[in-house]
């Protein structure tokens, strides 16, 4: 869509939102602190106005009144109190007819913030797909990265997200505890994803650039970080450790990866264990180092 609305760049949003609308109910991130983010480091962050929402709706409404997805941007709409958040959803849906879903980025200090009350409210009024980065397991990882939330912390908030009514996607990066913690991070992400049992999970490959200097000052003096194969090794100890008990889709779609699976867990594990063997053995198949994140 080319129209004027009042975005405020950078915009992002996870791969499966790519024929979304996305409209930002705040601008950057209230954490902003992970180390290996550096999506919303040149923000200050703020909640918009609703006028300035509605306005944006407005302008979308006018060329485009058959819109069926939105993502609500930037980094944590569930910061918006709730009763405006309530009221922002109520326009989407009013305003576009054949709307099928928003959704939200959220992280674990804002699920956890929000009463069960509010976040059913929330489900009702047609939020429908949280994504929570979970990032890794490794409860003194999570420190050193400054995720801004325990291992603890992070199984209740998505935990919450799914009592709650909503649909659960995840994403978790490989690479992250870099060689020396390599297997405690797959197995330990393992086990979180286990206790929280998301409907999606997403696979990113750590790629820091111009934030790699920082990242390896928090991460600690024996951070190493993978090679290609050892990135795939990780990703097929962190596929073996999952025990999904409904059906879960496993993704490692995003443009970062060497190596792009689809699957559904449990029934696809298998399969999916295989193909990371064969990518080992033939690394023909893997996306050539000048393409990621393109």
């Amino acid at each position: 869509m080319i129209l004027d609305l009042q975005y405020n760049e950078p915009v992002f949003r996870p791969p499966s939102e790519a024929n979304s609308l996305i409209l930002q109910a705040t601008l950057g991130c209230s954490h902003n602190r992970c180390a290996f983010c550096g999506m919303y480091k040149m923000k200050e962050f703020r909640i918009r106005k609703f006028e300035d929402f509605r306005k944006d709706v407005e302008i979308v409404k006018a060329e485009y009144p058959g819109v069926r997805r939105v993502f609500l941007a930037d980094g944590d709409a569930l910061a918006v109190k709730t009763p405006t958040l309530q009221k922002e959803l109520r326009l989407l849906y009013h305003s576009f007819p054949k709307l099928e879903r928003v959704t939200t980025y959220a992280n674990p200090s804002n699920l956890l913030h929000k009463s069960d009350a509010e976040l059913k409210i929330l489900r009702e009024e047609g939020l429908k797909i949280l994504y929570l980065g979970v990032e890794t397991g490794d409860e003194e990882l999570l420190a050193r990265i400054d995720k801004g939330a325990t291992r603890a912390e992070v199984i209740e908030a998505g935990r919450k997200a799914i009592t709650a009514g909503f649909e659960l996607s995840v994403t978790v990066i490989l690479g992250i505890g870099g060689r020396e913690r390599s297997e405690r991070h797959a197995r330990a992400t393992a086990t979180i994803l286990n206790e929280i049992q998301p409907h999606y999970i997403g696979a990113l490959t750590l790629m820091l650039g111009p934030f790699e200097g920082y990242f390896k000052s928090q991460a600690g003096e024996k951070w190493a970080p993978l090679e290609r194969d050892e990135f795939l090794r990780e990703l097929r100890m962190l596929v073996e450790g999952l025990e999904m008990e409904k059906e879960c889709m496993f993704r490692t779609n995003h443009a970062s990866n060497y190596l792009a699976l689809g699957g559904t867990l449990p029934q696809d594990k298998e399969a999916l264990l295989e193909t990371i063997d064969y990518a080992l053995k033939n690394p023909q198949v893997l996306r050539p180092e000048h393409v990621r994140a393109l």
